[in-house]
């Protein structure tokens, strides 16, 4: 992943936990019939040895997974808050006028091993993970036991697990760190007064960098 040293993220903490906020991402795989690309939402394990697991899975008729012959290179590719920024939203726009549009974002790059799991126990705990993920906090949360087991049984035959043992792990915190603060104001201003949700979401973003605090760092794990 290229990123500027001022963009560029390599603690472990703090990727693992934009990983869990982002919760999807696109595996792609090297095969002997080319690359294989899946998007899945995923449960991402960090161990006490400090090993990094994604788990996944697919669709049984997915190709991706029968593509691979023992493990395989694979990166999972997560996708963070991220938008358009105007060069009108600068204050060097006014002084200099040596200003260009550019698209800020946050990005997460998992490198590893990928393996197919067929276990039937294996997948049970994995769908029953990543519904707990999800359904936590709900006023009525629902439980892979809410469904009939038969019926389980049924959809669990019908999908494929996926693990990523990550080996390395990257990130780029695009968000102008390399420009004045009041360019950074500016953009927050700026992003904060567009209707799509997604730019406010990364206007928050880009002023918890403003506090000398890089997004997620207070959650590492």
């Amino acid at each position: 992943m290229y990123a500027r040293e001022t963009s560029r993220e390599m603690r472990i903490g703090v990727l693992i936990r934009a990983m869990r906020d982002i919760k999807l991402c696109a595996m792609v795989s090297s095969s002997g019939d080319g690359l294989q690309a899946s998007h899945l939402p995923v449960v991402v394990e960090h161990r006490l040895d400090d090993t990094v697991i994604i788990n996944g899975h697919v669709a049984r008729n997915n190709p991706h997974w029968q593509a691979i012959n023992g493990p395989s290179e694979t990166i999972a590719l997560f996708q963070g808050p991220h938008g358009y920024i105007s060069p009108s939203w600068y204050q060097a726009k006014s002084e200099t006028g040596k200003v260009v549009p550019t698209w800020g974002y946050i990005a997460v790059h998992a490198h590893g091993r990928l393996e197919v799991i067929k276990d039937i126990d294996w997948l049970r705990s994995h769908v029953g993970a990543l519904t707990d993920l999800h359904e936590c906090g709900r006023p009525d949360p629902w439980a892979v036991s809410d469904a009939p087991e038969d019926y389980i049984g049924v959809m669990l035959r019908g999908i494929i697990g996926l693990r990523l043992t990550v080996e390395r792990l990257e990130g780029s915190w695009k968000i102008n760190q390399h420009r004045s603060a009041s360019d950074q104001r500016g953009v927050i201003a700026g992003l904060l007064s567009e209707p799509a949700a997604a730019s406010r979401h990364f206007a928050a973003t880009m002023e918890t960098a403003l506090t000398g605090t890089k997004p997620h760092e207070s959650s590492q794990t």
